[in-house]
């Protein structure tokens, strides 16, 4: 399949017949989408671990107290155990991957040490793990009416408490989550 649209830069809403529970009522904004395949991170799914604990398992002073008690999130089930970090502006770190509109996704540990200086980026969200797709999978996945898409707005990404994202980015779409079927069609 020869890939047609680039979603990068794109929230997928996960249609109410989503079947895997990890994603069940999702909300993933896309970093990477190329023919090799996409990348996202869930950002409405925060867990029961907040900043102070990462530090701890990462051996890193948290000296900055404003971060102390925010919570990492659940950005999907590939590679779990490691962090990811969305942020605006993008940077100067170690290992980043410039998305859009100033948005950056950082791996490398330098990015978490001026976390817990203050130095680091002024928005931000913690994941640990991502989600990936194959070539054509995600692909495939739209056209089996698995995901709605639409731009992303860096206000829902950053500013808004994990359960108002989900809806603020249907809202982008002009659409209401209850409105939405749990059988896909086609015309």
């Amino acid at each position: 399949m020869t890939q047609t649209i680039d979603l990068t830069g794109h929230f997928l809403i996960a249609m109410p017949g989503m079947e895997d529970e990890r994603f069940s009522r999702t909300l993933t904004y896309i970093c990477e989408h190329n023919e090799q395949g996409a990348l996202g991170i869930i950002v409405n799914r925060p867990l029961d671990i907040d900043m102070t604990d990462l530090f701890k398992q990462i051996d890193v002073p948290l000296t900055y107290p404003d971060i102390a008690a925010d919570h990492l999130y659940f950005g999907g089930p590939v590679d779990a155990g490691r962090g990811f970090v969305l942020h605006q502006p993008v940077g100067d770190w170690q290992a980043t991957l410039e998305v859009l509109d100033g948005v950056g996704l950082t791996t490398s540990k330098d990015i978490l040490e001026a976390l817990a200086e203050g130095h680091g980026p002024a928005r931000l969200m913690v994941s640990l793990g991502y989600a990936g797709w194959d070539a054509g999978q995600l692909e495939n996945e739209m056209a089996q009416n698995a995901w709605l898409s639409v731009a992303a707005d860096t206000h829902v990404l950053f500013d808004l408490p994990a359960e108002e994202r989900l809806l603020a980015a249907m809202h982008l779409l002009g659409v209401d989550f209850a409105s939405l079927s749990e059988e896909a069609g086609h015309a």
